[in-house]
């Protein structure tokens, strides 16, 4: 028998050369128990302590890290070509910005809030409190910008202002925002655990949900929560969601088509990361409300005729969420056991087509 020669494998990218140089741990996989108790080793590029935490397309899509800064201190000035989202895990503290003109503009944030640095512009972390550290999930296109440039300097180093994103203007991280629709469109959400939600009935079973574009950015955030003894409709899409858990108990569901489904289960400080084209599928097993705050692209595919993305459109009609009355029956059983399990009534009978 001749031998078959051994096909070359791909050589790293530049934004996996990048990250594996940065001297901290890179965390695989794509359900975290609890984002507070990842390794974090000291940061030389921060001044803080850190960690990535990378999922099975983070060297093509995007990227997550957990930064800390300890108790009275801060992090260091930077600045950087891609965009970033924030979310504040624990603790307390402030952000300066630095606009075109150089004018110091700054803001306060605690446990809970979320916000966007604007593009390219200088800015610097604070630690609020001299007792308790404060500790930062952020998620970031990074990779792109990195794979696309090859030049960390220029990443990290490159003096252009975009003013269309930010111009200095006061105000800018006030929390004021906009909503249409579902969608709320601001700078600084001062709490994303206890904000407004609009009903959602294309996720099924008496869910909320809002989605936030930050800072003008084409990455995007959502909340959504759903009631005591229900859970949502599995659906897929693209890779990237990084769904920090942010109230309740409950578990999600992963499975590729034709594969054995799989149980992840979930508190508050959970990150669950589904894999690209994996239908995925949450569920409230807690006598509380379940909220979680997702993280991600604007790259979801939409339907030519509608204009929706196909995440929210039956399988029935070639879409990517499956119905209730179309889930494995295998789904269901699971979830009236886990509900038994915990004292809670299932009331899915009330929403099943």
């Amino acid at each position: 028998m001749t031998a078959q020669p051994r096909r070359a494998s791909a050589p790293p990218t530049a934004y996996a050369r990048w990250s594996r140089g940065q001297g901290i741990d890179i965390v695989p996989g794509f359900h975290i128990p609890d984002l507070r108790e990842v390794p974090l080793k000291p940061w030389a590029r921060t001044g803080g302590h850190g960690c990535f935490i990378h999922h099975d397309a983070s060297d093509r899509s995007n990227d997550c890290y957990v930064c800390r800064i300890p108790p009275g201190q801060h992090l260091h000035p930077v600045r950087h070509l891609h965009e970033v989202m924030i979310y504040a895990l624990s603790g307390r503290g402030s952000t300066t910005v630095w606009g075109p003109g150089g004018e110091p503009q700054s803001f306060e944030w605690q446990h809970g809030s979320l916000f966007a640095i604007p593009l390219n512009v200088r800015y610097q972390h604070f630690n609020s409190s001299g007792e308790e550290p404060a500790t930062l999930l952020a998620v970031t296109n990074a990779p792109v910008v990195i794979n696309l440039f090859d030049e960390a300097g220029f990443v990290f180093d490159c003096p252009y202002d975009f003013p269309s994103r930010f111009s200095g203007e006061s105000g800018y991280f006030s929390g004021e925002g906009t909503l249409t629709g579902r969608l709320w469109e601001s700078n600084f959400i001062p709490d994303v655990r206890d904000f407004q939600l609009v009903a959602y009935r294309e996720r099924g079973a008496g869910g909320t949900n809002v989605q936030f574009k930050l800072a003008r950015n084409t990455m995007m955030a959502h909340v959504s929560e759903f009631p005591v003894g229900t859970y949502k409709k599995a659906h897929r899409h693209s890779p990237g969601a990084h769904v920090v858990i942010l109230s309740g108990t409950g578990y999600s569901l992963m499975w590729k088509e034709g594969e054995p489904i799989r149980r992840y289960d979930w508190a508050e400080g959970s990150l669950v990361i589904p894999p690209g084209e994996t239908f995925h599928q949450h569920f409230n097993t807690g006598a509380t409300p379940a909220r979680y705050l997702a993280l991600r692209h604007l790259n979801a595919r939409r339907d030519p005729a509608t204009g929706l993305p196909m995440s929210s459109i039956s399988t029935r009609l070639g879409g990517d969420q499956i119905d209730y009355a179309d889930e494995d029956p295998a789904v269901r059983r699971m979830y009236r056991e886990a509900c038994a399990a915990h004292g809670i009534a299932s009331r899915m009978d009330e929403f099943h087509d």
